[in-house]
C-alpha cells in the first residue's frame, strides 16, 4: 500500500456453521454439509443457514427451503443449527482479528474489518499480515477464512469474496478501479433485488457503469443511498472502521408453520408471540422502536413485507401487535395458504430512564 493510504482487512469466515460442524466431526470433511431445517425427506419446513462447498456444487445455497435443498441434494449430511457452540466459536474468532488490528469492527457472526495501518509497518507487507491471521485461526480455530484487503473497507469486503474458500485479494490504491469495473453492481453489500431492478431500469448492470453515472441522477432516484453507491462505485468509500459495541438497527424474529395454515387466529397468536419476545429483548437492552414491519410468506414462496411507524418511540408489546395485525389486515382477501410469519421492530433509540408506553398516547 502506497504511503498515506489506509490498510484495511475484511475477514470473512469460509461457510462458517458448517465448517464448525465439520472440525466438531472430521467425517464430515469433504461431504456435502447442510445446516437448518430438518428436511424430513423432503418435505421439511425452514430454510438452510449455510451448507459447506461441496453442497454448493448441488446447487444448494444460503436461505433456500430445505425442501429445494433436499430435491438438489438428497444424500447431503443434514444437521440443526447449533447457534451456543457457533457463538462461542465466533467470540474466539473475533479475540484473534481484534489482536491483530489498529481498529477492529465485527459484523454479524462471521465476518470483521480491521484497520492495520498501522500493523503493517511490522510486517514486510499486508500479505505477510494476512499469512499470520490466517495461521493464528487456522492453529487455534481450525478452520478457514478468505481475506481481502484494500484501501477502503467496501473494496475490502468485495475482494474477500473473490476467491473463496481460505482465498486472499489484494487490492492496492492504483488498481482499484480496475478491479471494480467489471464486477456486477450486485457485489456491492446492500445491492439486494429491489435496487438490482431500478439499477438495470436506468442501464447500469456493472459497478464501472455505475460509477460513470451521473452522481445527481443516483441521489434523484435512490436518495442518500444512490451517492454511497457511487462513492463505493468510484472506490471513494471514506467509512471508518468502527471500533466499540454497535447499536442494532433492528430486531426481528419470524416462525415457519410446520403445515402451510390458513387459520387467521393461530397466524395472530404467532405474531404475538414473536411480539412479546421482541419487546422482551428490547427491555433488557434499553432500546425503544418507532417502525414494525410484518413479514408474510405465502404457500407458493411469494413473500411481502409491510411496514407501519409510530407517531413516538415506543416499548410496548402491545404496540408491535397491535402494528401487526393491523398489517395482516392487508392479506385478509388472499386465500393462499401462509408459510411463514415474522416481525421486525426498527428504527431504534436507546433510553437511559423510564422508557415511554403506549398508554401515554392513547
Amino acid at each position: 500500500m502506497s504511503k498515506g493510504q489506509r490498510v484495511i482487512f475484511h475477514v470473512d469466515m469460509d461457510s462458517f456453521y458448517a465448517s464448525v460442524e465439520i472440525f466438531r466431526n472430521p467425517s464430515l470433511k469433504g461431504k456435502p454439509v447442510i445446516v437448518g431445517a430438518d428436511p424430513k425427506g423432503g418435505t421439511g419446513r425452514g430454510v438452510v443457514s449455510t451448507c459447506s462447498y461441496e453442497a454448493r456444487t448441488f446447487g444448494v445455497r444460503s436461505g433456500m427451503p430445505i425442501s429445494t435443498a433436499y430435491r438438489l441434494c438428497p444424500n447431503g449430511v443434514y444437521l440443526p443449527v447449533d447457534m451456543d457452540l457457533y457463538l462461542e466459536v465466533c467470540e474466539r474468532v473475533m479475540n484473534i482479528l481484534r489482536g491483530f488490528a489498529d481498529r477492529f469492527e465485527q459484523r454479524g457472526i462471521d465476518e470483521a474489518f480491521l484497520d492495520v495501518t498501522r500493523r503493517v509497518k511490522e510486517y514486510d507487507s499486508p500479505e505477510s499480515l494476512v499469512k499470520a491471521v490466517k495461521k493464528a485461526i487456522s492453529e487455534r480455530v481450525g478452520l478457514t477464512c478468505s481475506i481481502g484487503v484494500a484501501p477502503n473497507k467496501s473494496v475490502a469486503k468485495i475482494a474477500s469474496d473473490f476467491k473463496k474458500p481460505d482465498g486472499l485479494t489484494i487490492v492496492t490504491p492504483d488498481r482499484v478501479k480496475d478491479f471494480l469495473v467489471p464486477l456486477p453492481a450486485s457485489k456491492i453489500a446492500g445491492v439486494g433485488k429491489k435496487t438490482r431492478e431500478v439499477l438495470k431500469h436506468m442501464g447500469i448492470y456493472t459497478i464501472g457503469q455505475l460509477a460513470r453515472s451521473s452522481r445527481e441522477n443516483l441521489q434523484r432516484i435512490l436518495g442518500k443511498y444512490g451517492v454511497e453507491l457511487w462513492c463505493v462505485a468510484n472506490g471513494t468509500d471514506e467509512s471508518e472502521v468502527y471500533e466499540g459495541e454497535q447499536e442494532p438497527k433492528s430486531l426481528s424474529g419470524e416462525h415457519t408453520f410446520e403445515i402451510d395454515v390458513d387459520d387467521v387466529l393461530m397466524v395472530t397468536k404467532t405474531i404475538d408471540a414473536i411480539g412479546a419476545r421482541l419487546a422482551a429483548q428490547l427491555r433488557d437492552s434499553k432500546l425503544l422502536f418507532k417502525t414494525v414491519t410484518l413479514k408474510v410468506r405465502f404457500e407458493d414462496f411469494e413473500t411481502f413485507t409491510r411496514s407501519k411507524s409510530l407517531s413516538y418511540h415506543m416499548i410496548d408489546e402491545s404496540a408491535i401487535t397491535g402494528a401487526a395485525r393491523n398489517l395482516l389486515k392487508e392479506f385478509e382477501e388472499d386465500k393462499r395458504k401462509i408459510r411463514l410469519v415474522g416481525v421486525k421492530v426498527s428504527n431504534l433509540q436507546r433510553f437511559e430512564t423510564s422508557p415511554p408506553t403506549i398508554k401515554k398516547y392513547l
